[in-house]
């Protein structure tokens, strides 16, 4: 998996898809072409202000991280980016709740690409 960065990037992935969960929202869109390497995922992580203090928001971005590297290789597809945003819930949810809602997140998000005939 490598990490996305760029403000950019995180701004295509908040204007494709979007699925809410409980404990995270997931974004997500193809990989720009000059981006784009064989099978590889980009992820990135963000926490607003409302999630609360700096030390709030970086656990909660902790988490989200380690839900990803859990969840990302099983169900996420190469040549998409995936922008994880953390919530208030982030904090205090099981993180074996955190899991089951990403792969939800994920199989939902791709679910909608797949109905709407997107094929990247």
């Amino acid at each position: 998996m490598d990490r996305l960065k760029n403000r950019a990037d995180f701004l295509r992935a908040a204007r494709t898809t979007r699925r809410s969960v409980a404990g995270l929202t997931l974004e997500m869109c193809a990989t720009p072409d000059e981006a784009r390497k064989e099978d590889r995922i980009r992820v990135g992580f963000t926490a607003s202000r409302k999630v609360g203090n700096a030390v709030a928001r970086n656990r909660a971005k902790r988490r989200l991280r380690a839900a990803a590297a859990a969840v990302l290789p099983l169900h996420g597809k190469g040549g998409h980016d995936y922008v994880l945003v953390a919530r208030t819930a982030t904090l205090a949810r099981v993180f074996a709740d955190l899991l089951a809602d990403l792969t939800a997140a994920l199989k939902a998000a791709h679910g909608k690409r797949e109905r709407m005939g997107e094929t990247s």
